[in-house]
């Protein structure tokens, strides 16, 4: 009894986790995404519940810039590196783009040097610079959202209906 509240929580869902057939908990999930911004983007329900928020705050362009450029990362053939590089490059990196993200004069400057010639890590350091505004301006805004507030209560009366069906 003497731990933090969020520590009963986690040993208890270690505990139980594996153990009790009714606890099938995406409440846990829910409440896992404040661990880490990593946590929230590689969970399919906390990825959309982040870009509903970044929409509301008009900022969504930060994430799917981000998404944008993990499958970047991932392509194989030397053709669709291009056109996949281009793509980025015209949807968020080049002035007036319809999606153009915050990025500094520097960084901008440097992709639009390369761009011609792109390789598969062109675009690490404007990510890196989203990924870190997201982190430290649009994630702690996004857990202390109603809306991130509300999933969680939902999750949590979910879970309760699961512990005590005659509820």
């Amino acid at each position: 009894d003497k731990l933090p509240k969020t520590a009963q929580a986690k040993d208890h869902n270690a505990i139980f986790k594996d153990r009790c057939c009714f606890h099938r908990s995406s409440a846990g999930e829910t409440m896992a995404w404040c661990e880490s911004v990593d946590t929230l983007l590689a969970n399919k329900d906390g990825l959309a519940a982040f870009r509903t928020f970044l929409k509301s705050e008009f900022s969504e362009e930060n994430v799917e810039f981000w998404l944008a450029c993990e499958d970047f990362k991932k392509t194989k053939s030397s053709t669709k590196i291009t056109s996949k590089a281009q793509k980025i490059y015209s949807d968020f990196i080049q002035a007036d783009a319809p999606k153009e993200i915050n990025i500094d004069f520097h960084t901008k400057n440097h992709i639009s040097q390369n761009i011609s010639e792109p390789t598969l890590s062109c675009f690490d350091d404007a990510q890196r610079l989203i990924y870190s505004l997201m982190a430290k301006d649009s994630f702690p805004r996004f857990l202390r959202s109603e809306a991130y507030k509300e999933l969680v209560k939902k999750q949590e009366n979910r879970n309760q209906k699961r512990w005590l069906p005659f509820l």
